[in-house]
């Protein structure tokens, strides 16, 4: 008599809570783009003004002393944003912006080179939060990093149960 241990057996996701999750993460990945868009527009509007500026005179409408640590990381930021060079930004913002706003398209489709996109765009991110979670410890990394992990997983394993189902199964969506 021999003891055999059975690994456990993972179902196959009901329809209807595949599609949830993957309307989920469709509309989380069209906030982003939606985020990113805004952000890049109102870059665009603060173009023309010296930010630095900008700030200083807000910090002084709220009587905060620039020496402060948050007032101080603002000016930073403010320094940042005025040696922005836009014709290399633009680009880059608009690529992001695409591919964020098609992956949220396909996902909410159900379309399998959405699963591929956001399974493999989604794991570019994860050493890069794991090096920020690294240098800086905070709940927010960390619950953004997890999050990350959850959403490639889940995609990946779509990918998974396809691959398992054969290669018809990647033409059908």
């Amino acid at each position: 008599m021999s003891t055999r241990t059975t690994l456990p057996v993972l179902k196959k996701p009901h329809p209807t809570a595949r599609r949830r999750a993957l309307r989920a993460i469709a509309f989380f990945e069209a906030f982003k783009g939606i985020a990113a868009l805004a952000a890049g527009l109102g870059l665009l509007g603060l173009l023309h003004y010296d930010v630095r500026r900008l700030v200083l005179a807000l910090l002084w409408h709220f009587h905060l002393d620039p020496e402060m640590h948050y007032p101080e990381l603002l000016l930073h930021y403010a320094d940042l944003l005025n040696g922005i060079d836009l014709r290399t930004l633009a680009p880059v913002a608009l690529a992001y912006i695409t591919v964020r706003m098609l992956e949220a398209y396909g996902l909410w489709r159900e379309k399998v080179w959405a699963e591929w996109l956001g399974a493999l765009s989604g794991a570019l991110y994860i050493p890069l939060e794991i090096a920020h979670l690294m240098h800086r410890t905070t709940l927010i990394n960390a619950g953004v990093l997890l999050a990350n992990i959850v959403m490639v997983g889940f995609l990946a394993f779509q990918l998974w149960l396809r691959m398992k189902k054969g290669p018809h199964a990647f033409h059908s969506v």
